[in-house]
């Protein structure tokens, strides 16, 4: 349950519950991320691309830090593991709309912007770095015991990713969240 947050402000919108002021602009933020993917980002596809393969050569990169043969096909999200593809990184596993749900939450939670201005890139940092690691993880899955890798990547790493970007949340409320104003 979120905290009750006071507002000063005596506008019409300043009147309006904190709880609705976050659902209204949570909700606005979701159908401008909605007109924008779906009008111009999704369907042009280069920046779905671009953080597709940069995710694949940065777990290629990790997994070779580790000792391992990993490597990247030329311009491609494909991820080896030896000369064996491991990984494809999609669109849809690629953290973009990850970082647009993190971003989105704590742009509608009702607190000051300058903390905002830091939480959210160490936020969307830390769940770059984790799909990271996820994505490596799924590569040693594939290589050393592929029958789990189907289970692992819709579950367990659904499970951990929703829940880092659950904990954030919880963190920013518990920091930011302002009790009301007690009645007297």
């Amino acid at each position: 349950m979120l905290p009750e947050v006071t507002s000063a402000s005596p506008s019409r919108w300043g009147q309006l519950a904190p709880r609705w002021q976050f659902l209204l602009i949570a909700a606005g933020l979701y159908l401008g991320w909605l007109l924008l993917y779906e009008g111009m980002l999704g369907p042009d596809g280069r920046l779905d691309h671009w953080l597709s393969v940069n995710i694949a050569a940065a777990s290629a990169g990790l997994l070779r830090g580790l000792g391992f043969a990993a490597s990247v096909g030329g311009d491609t999200s494909v991820l080896f593991m030896g000369n064996r593809p491991a990984v494809v990184v999609g669109s849809p596993c690629n953290g973009l709309v990850l970082y647009a749900l993190f971003a989105g939450f704590i742009v509608a939670f009702p607190a000051p912007l300058r903390p905002k201005l830091w939480f959210i890139p160490l936020g969307m940092g830390l769940l770059y770095l984790l799909n990271i690691v996820r994505v490596a993880a799924l590569a040693l899955n594939q290589h050393y015991a592929h029958q789990s890798v189907d289970f692992n990547h819709h579950y367990t790493f659904s499970f951990v990713v929703y829940g880092c970007i659950c904990l954030l949340w919880m963190w920013w409320v518990r920091r930011h969240g302002l009790p009301a104003a007690a009645d007297a």
